[in-house]
């Protein structure tokens, strides 16, 4: 990797940024919250004598199990904006991982876990 002496010279993300984005973190992780705790029910093993109505049995597992994947990525997502959390006040947060340069703010707020800019995640 080439030492960029220009890298010391811009404008990472500022203090208002950090703000916006840390404030988007905590809604998103109080969504996930409600979002996992609904999952968590929706993947709750299906009693062999329940009786489901016109829902057949075969199809409420193949929810569950999609269910379970949904929940799966939800706590994965809720580990990295955790992540995010806690390095926010860091000087690379915003900063790609790939390139070392400064990852949008408009990303930022809409993937407020992202280490990659646009261009290297594609």
């Amino acid at each position: 990797m080439i030492f960029n002496l220009d890298y010391c010279k811009r404008e990472i993300m500022t203090n208002s940024e950090k703000s916006t984005v840390k404030a988007q973190i905590k809604l998103e992780l109080t969504k996930l919250k409600a979002q996992i705790i609904k999952l968590k029910e929706a993947t709750k093993p299906i009693a062999p004598d329940c009786s489901l109505g016109r829902l057949t049995r075969v199809e409420a597992m193949n929810e569950q199990v999609i269910n379970m994947k949904i929940l799966e990525e939800a706590e994965l997502r809720q580990t990295r904006l955790n992540n995010a959390l806690s390095r926010i006040e860091d000087e690379m947060f915003g900063v790609c991982i790939e390139c070392d340069e400064p990852i949008g703010i408009g990303r930022m707020l809409v993937r407020p876990e992202s280490v990659r800019c646009i261009g290297c995640a594609l």
